[in-house]
C-alpha cells in the first residue's frame, strides 16, 4: 500500500475513526489497534516481511521490560 493510493486514502480515515471512537480512550485498546493497523499496513505491501517486524516488536518489547526492572546503569547500557 502506497501513501498516494486509493487504498491508503480509505485505510487512514478508517483507522483514525476506530482509534478515536471505537477504542473509547482506553490506552491498551488504542495501542493494540495501532499495532494491528501497522502490521496490516506493512503486510499489505509484502506479507513476507511481517516476520521481520514481528521479531523486532518482540525483541524491543522484551528489552523494554528488562530496562524497566534494571537499575544498574552499566547493565542498562548493555541492554
Amino acid at each position: 500500500m502506497l501513501f498516494n493510493s486509493i487504498d491508503f486514502a480509505i485505510f487512514l480515515p478508517v483507522v483514525f475513526l476506530l482509534y478515536w471512537f471505537v477504542a473509547n480512550k482506553n490506552l491498551n485498546q488504542q495501542n493494540f489497534l495501532i499495532v494491528s493497523a501497522s502490521y496490516l499496513f506493512y503486510g499489505w505491501w509484502d506479507w513476507r516481511f511481517l516476520s521481520l517486524i514481528l521479531f523486532s516488536t518482540v525483541v524491543d518489547y522484551s528489552i523494554g521490560l528488562l530496562l524497566k526492572t534494571e537499575y544498574n546503569q552499566s547493565k542498562r547500557k548493555v541492554l
